[in-house]
C-alpha cells in the first residue's frame, strides 16, 4: 500500500498556514511537523494538531527523519539560510515566492538544490487555476493575434494590506508589493512567453528609508522586443485593483483581480468571460507526482532564479 507524503512546515505566517490547511486537508499528504518562531501560534496549533510535532527551531525539526518534503513560508531574508539546510538534510523543498532576498542567494539555492538530486518547486498558484490556463491557451492558439504588448498595473489603496500587517512585508529590506505581488505576474508573463529582458525601472520610495517603495514604473521586453509595462502604486484612494493585460492584433485579454478574465475581439466590447476561478491542476498532487518520479507540472527553482533576476532589475538593485 502507497503511503502518504510526509509533509514539514516551516513558517506559519498568513499564506503559511492557507498552505498548511491544504496539506492538512489533502489525501496524499501526512502533515507531520510545524516550525514557527512565534510560540504562542504554535500553542494555538498544538491544540488542533495534536499528532504533529511542534518546533521553535528550524534544525530541530529537520532531525526528524520521516519528513519528505518541507514548505518552507518564512520571510524571504530567511530564505536562503534556512534552504540550504534543508537541502542538506536531503529533503524535497516547496519554497515560498519570491525565492530568495537577493540574485546571487537564489543562484545559490538553485545550485545546491541541483547539488541535492531533490525535487524544488516554489508555490507560484495561479499558474495552476482555471482561468490562467484558459488565457494562457487563447494567447498560445492565436485567438487574440500577434502580441504586440503586456501590461500589468498594481493599484493598492495602501500598503501593506489590513490582513498582511506585520514586521518585514512594509519594510524595504525584504517587503514591498514588488516583491511580493510582481513575482507571480513575472512568472505568469514567463510561463506564456519565455525569458524577460532589457529591463528599466524607476521606483519611487519614502523619506524613511526602513520603508518599502510607494509606486514604480518599468518598461522591459521579451525575447522578441515585444514591451512589458509594469504600473505599481499604493497609497491611493480607490480599492485595489491588479490587471495582467495583453494586447493582440485580432484582440485582447485582460486577467484582473487574480480571477476575472475579459476579452475582446476588434471594435467589440470587452466581454468577461463566464469562469469561476478554480485549481485546474492541483499543485500537492503535481509535487507528490514529481516526488514519485512522474512527469508533473512545478514551477522549479530555476523558474523561481529567472524570476529573481527580473526582480532585482525592478527594485534597483
Amino acid at each position: 500500500m502507497k503511503r502518504n507524503l510526509n509533509v514539514a512546515i516551516i513558517g506559519i505566517g498568513a499564506i503559511g498556514e492557507r498552505v498548511l490547511r491544504k496539506f492538512l486537508y489533502h489525501s496524499g499528504t501526512e502533515l507531520v511537523a510545524v516550525c514557527d518562531q512565534n510560540e504562542s501560534r504554535l500553542n494555538e496549533l498544538k491544540s488542533e494538531l495534536e499528532e504533529v510535532s511542534v518546533y521553535i527551531d528550524y534544525k530541530e525539526l529537520l532531525k526528524q527523519e520521516n519528513i519528505d518534503l518541507v514548505y518552507l513560508a518564512v520571510p524571504p531574508e530567511f530564505h536562503h539560510k534556512i534552504a540550504l539546510d534543508i537541502l542538506k538534510s536531503g529533503k524535497h523543498l516547496f519554497c515560498e515566492k519570491p525565492l530568495a532576498n537577493t540574485e546571487g542567494e537564489a543562484k545559490e539555492m538553485l545550485e545546491a538544490a541541483l547539488d541535492a538530486n531533490v525535487i524544488h518547486a516554489m508555490n507560484f498558484p495561479m499558474i495552476y487555476s482555471n482561468v490562467f490556463q484558459t488565457f494562457k491557451t487563447k494567447i498560445l492558439s492565436g485567438e487574440i493575434g500577434e502580441v504586440k504588448r503586456i501590461e500589468v498595473q498594481m493599484h493598492f489603496t495602501e500598503w501593506p494590506r489590513p490582513w498582511q500587517k506585520n514586521m518585514w512585508i512594509s519594510s524595504r529590506e525584504q517587503g514591498g508589493f514588488i516583491r511580493e505581488v510582481a513575482p507571480h505576474y513575472i512568472h505568469m508573463i514567463y510561463d506564456v512567453f519565455g525569458e524577460i529582458g532589457n529591463v528599466k525601472s524607476f521606483v519611487d520610495y519614502p523619506e524613511d528609508p526602513n520603508l518599502c517603495e510607494t509606486g514604480f514604473i518599468a518598461r522591459m521586453e521579451l525575447k522578441n522586443g515585444t514591451p512589458i509595462l509594469f504600473n505599481g502604486l499604493s497609497g491611493i484612494g480607490e480599492k485595489e485593483h491588479i490587471s495582467f493585460k495583453v494586447f493582440g492584433d485580432k484582440g485582447t485579454l485582460d486577467l484582473t483581480n487574480w480571477s476575472v478574465l475579459s476579452q475582446s475581439i476588434g471594435d467589440k466590447p470587452t466581454t468577461v468571460l463566464p469562469i469561476e476561478r478554480t485549481e485546474q491542476l492541483d499543485i500537492i498532487m503535481e509535487l507528490i507526482k514529481a516526488i514519485e518520479g512522474q512527469q508533473a507540472q512545478i514551477a522549479s527553482f530555476h523558474e523561481g532564479y529567472a524570476v529573481q533576476k527580473v526582480l532585482e532589475q525592478l527594485l534597483g538593485e
